[in-house]
């Protein structure tokens, strides 16, 4: 079957199989395919999403990697973090005045600087730390593993509960009958000289 296309000016083309098979025919179907590929005129380019480097597109220290991805487990992962540090530094307050040995308020200005200074520092490392690619890759994956699990009912819950809690109490109370009867038992075979009761 012979295909005929209609040009810009409303006239109809010839059929591909009437035209001659000759080096001027092919060069203008090429050209006909590249002026029919072509965006119009004044469109914008569509570009190609470029890719970003492995270190998070070097775009500065304060650049969060993934912003918006995983972000309950980041989240979770900056209040543990900083938890941690409000902790240490507190203890790094309470502990260096006990190692120097000028006046009590120079020592505990002493003290408070220090933890301030590793307090800053810690913020920095950390907020570098959670923030390395193969971290967040790793927060990430973990935010989407979470979402899957399947979190049990309350009353599921309150069932399971109850069925430990009954076993707890059975195997206490098996432990404690099999000790006194071993006790006697070995208290009438005189290898223990006292009662267990």
């Amino acid at each position: 079957m012979a295909a005929v296309k209609q040009s810009d000016d409303g006239k109809k083309a010839m059929a591909d199989e009437d035209v001659p098979d000759t080096d001027e025919a092919t060069e203008e179907r090429e050209e006909t395919r590249a002026v029919e590929s072509r965006p119009p005129k004044g469109s914008v380019p569509q570009q190609r999403p470029r890719a970003v480097a492995a270190g998070g597109g070097g775009a500065g220290f304060f650049t969060i990697y993934k912003k918006g991805h995983g972000y309950w487990t980041r989240m979770g992962t900056a209040i543990g973090a900083g938890l941690l540090g409000l902790v240490i530094a507190l203890e790094l307050y309470n502990q260096i005045p006990v190692f120097l040995s000028g006046t009590p308020s120079q020592n505990k200005k002493v003290a408070l600087v220090a933890s301030l200074v590793f307090l800053v520092a810690y913020s920095a490392w950390a907020f570098w730390f959670t923030n390395k690619p193969s971290t967040v890759e790793f927060l990430i994956a973990t935010d989407s593993e979470m979402k899957k699990v399947n979190w049990t009912t309350r009353k599921e819950l309150i069932g399971s509960t109850k069925v430990v809690i009954i076993f707890m109490f059975l195997i206490a109370f098996l432990l404690f009958a099999f000790d006194i009867f071993f006790g006697y038992l070995f208290y009438f075979l005189r290898v223990l000289n006292d009662k267990p009761f």
